[in-house]
């Protein structure tokens, strides 16, 4: 039926649907639908990954393009740059984390490295600058993200090349990467 969730039983159908999604009903759900029959989340068994543009696709809604400063008493200027490529999810979803390791090809023996748990999350980070030079931003070169995300990833792009040129080094080149890096992810309007 057309417009069905605008009836009352359109309603409860997708609060019950609601209920095996994510971390189940909120309390004001509940009992705002205390009649609600409470569905059981499907079971789901990570199998591989289809094919790069469906890496690509996820990593447009889960993937994350980062460009950290600190600072640094080693360095010349005294800061440092550090480019990020991370795909965080919930804990139960270690094994799709561990699959895009493996899809990376990065070092099975080293996954400890790429992948790290955070109280009930997961995930997968590369800020190995190689890693992001030879892997992350040829990939996604080859297999582009939509949407905006797309936006992060030309900017950290630029400050991948900003690294390789060395021009981080400079006053002008570090300040370009801040400009950078401002407009970039939750700043992007």
């Amino acid at each position: 039926m057309l417009q069905e969730h605008l009836t009352k039983e359109g309603i409860l159908k997708l609060v019950e649907i609601k209920s095996a999604m994510n971390k189940g009903l909120p309390i004001n759900l509940k009992e705002a639908f205390p009649n609600a029959v409470h569905m059981e989340r499907p079971e789901y068994t990570f199998k591989d990954i289809p094919d790069p543009y469906w890496v690509a696709g996820f990593t447009s809604g889960d993937g994350s393009f980062g460009v950290k400063t600190a600072s640094s008493p080693t360095t010349k200027l005294g800061s440092r740059v550090q480019l990020r490529f991370s795909i965080g999810l919930n804990i139960r979803e270690m094994e799709l984390i561990k699959g895009l390791a493996t899809f990376f090809n990065l070092n099975k023996e080293a996954h400890d490295k790429y992948v790290y748990i955070k109280n009930d999350s997961v995930h997968l980070q590369l800020i190995k600058q190689s890693d992001i030079l030879d892997i992350i931003i040829p990939f996604f070169l080859k297999y582009p993200i939509d949407g905006i995300k797309a936006l992060d990833f030309s900017d950290f792009k630029q400050v991948a090349d900003l690294l390789k040129n060395k021009e981080h080094l400079t006053p002008e080149g570090f300040n370009k990467i801040l400009a950078i890096k401002a407009r970039m992810n939750k700043a992007r309007d």
